[in-house]
């Protein structure tokens, strides 16, 4: 796979992000914000050639719903064929700013946590915004957005849509990178009302 990584970001570098796909230590720590215990529907944004989805299905509760979006063609038709035999388990070929609609498209009525290999920092801003305003819509009160960068520069940027943002670094993935745990309210703000859960 890292082969195939390394071709695709010599022939889209700004889609693509990286010159190496993620290291499972980021994958580890990307995916241990995530409460697999409660969490009924996860989104993937960006899973390129899967290091982070193998992790969340090995984690998952059966039940747990997982929908990956995926917008580099290659990629999409090696991740369409790697799990095609995955229950509750479905795989886009399309952008993440379209998000509204993928998650109608399989009545999923929200994320309990999101996860995005997409590269920001290379990304227009416009699109970032549009990515960013879509999953903060489609998160619940209390679900997370999890994303990670190389460096911080991105992270005002971020904060400009969510209003806590835990950061960690990994040192042992190449480049190291920061891993940011999103959240739609602050941890300590004690007047927020959680929503009600639906479905």
């Amino acid at each position: 796979m890292s082969l195939s990584f390394v071709s695709q970001y010599i022939v889209k570098p700004r889609t693509v992000g990286a010159i190496l796909p993620s290291s499972t230590y980021l994958a580890a720590k990307m995916v241990g914000e995530i409460d697999f215990n409660s969490a009924s529907y996860i989104i993937e944004l960006g899973p390129g050639t899967g290091v982070f989805t193998d992790k969340l299905l090995d984690k998952r509760n059966e039940k747990t719903t997982i929908l990956i979006i995926e917008y580099n063609r290659e990629f999409y038709k090696r991740l369409a064929y790697k799990y095609k035999d995955e229950k509750n388990f479905y795989v886009v070929n399309g952008s993440a700013e379209n998000l509204h609609l993928y998650m109608k498209m399989y009545n999923i009525p929200y994320a309990d946590a999101i996860v995005s290999g997409l590269p920001f920092a290379s990304l227009p801003k416009e699109m970032s915004d549009s990515i960013l305003i879509s999953s903060k819509a489609a998160l619940h009160q209390d679900g997370k957005f999890i994303t990670f960068q190389y460096t911080k520069w991105k992270k005002k940027m971020i904060e400009e849509f969510f209003s806590s943002i835990n950061v960690k670094k990994e040192l042992r993935n190449m480049p190291p990178a920061y891993v940011f745990s999103c959240s739609k309210q602050l941890k300590n703000d004690k007047h927020v009302q959680h929503e009600a859960r639906e479905g």
